[in-house]
């Protein structure tokens, strides 16, 4: 491997089970029990994705608008509460030690990433970031991945993808990365069929075991 590049949301910050709490209490004003598995469906994609869902299994019509809002308002205050997911940092300082180029991959705009970024000062590892600001088709489709991997300057095989959704892991795979699933509690449950190795999280092995583990697979 000579560059890993990374998801973000779910995967370095788990915003998604913030967002998956704010949205299902709002949603309770629609007569909406919203489920992990309805959630789960559209993270890693676009907004409409996730709001075509909502549209069907809502009983009364929705206003996305004031959804939106109100999402937006709860989530600001628990924004406060986000952390880094465990072992995030110790991948990346790891990855920087082995020279490894390391990239960004994520359906989410560059502000609302790079505002992360900043914020837990990280920002310096990434050699390359794409967010749907750079790309027609965010995840599943593969131009994102595609995009990193010719800014980073090297071939498909030989980059290893961190996800934690559906949508990027097929969008890793179209892209012809191998690809690590790091879920969290929100997409725990989704079916991963064709991911190279599963992690409970970053704690799990350090960064060069698993690297020796994925290329062992590989050679298999």
């Amino acid at each position: 491997m000579k560059a890993i590049v990374f998801d973000f949301d779910g995967l370095i910050v788990d915003t998604e089970s913030v967002w998956f709490e704010v949205l299902k209490d709002v949603m309770v004003e629609y007569g909406c029990d919203l489920t992990i598995k309805d959630f789960a469906v559209c993270i890693g994609t676009t907004d409409d994705v996730l709001y075509e869902r909502l549209a069907q299994i809502a009983l009364k019509p929705i206003d996305r608008t004031e959804i939106s809002r109100k999402t937006h308002e709860r989530y600001q205050r628990k924004m406060s509460q986000l952390e880094l997911r465990e072992g995030v940092s110790d991948y990346l300082h790891a990855a920087k030690e082995l020279g490894l180029k390391i990239g960004l991959a994520s359906s989410s705009s560059r502000r609302w990433v790079e505002g992360f970024l900043e914020k837990f000062e990280i920002r310096e590892f990434f050699q390359v970031i794409k967010t749907s600001d750079d790309v027609k088709r965010v995840k599943p489709d593969p131009e994102l991945y595609l995009r990193a991997i010719q800014d980073l300057g090297v071939e498909a095989y030989e980059a290893l993808a961190f996800e934690d959704s559906k949508n990027g892991l097929t969008a890793a795979i179209k892209a012809g990365l191998h690809c690590v699933i790091v879920p969290n509690r929100v997409t725990n449950l989704l079916d991963f069929s064709g991911h190279l190795h599963r992690l409970s999280s970053m704690t799990e092995i350090q960064l060069q075991d698993l690297l020796s583990l994925v290329e062992a697979k590989l050679v298999k």
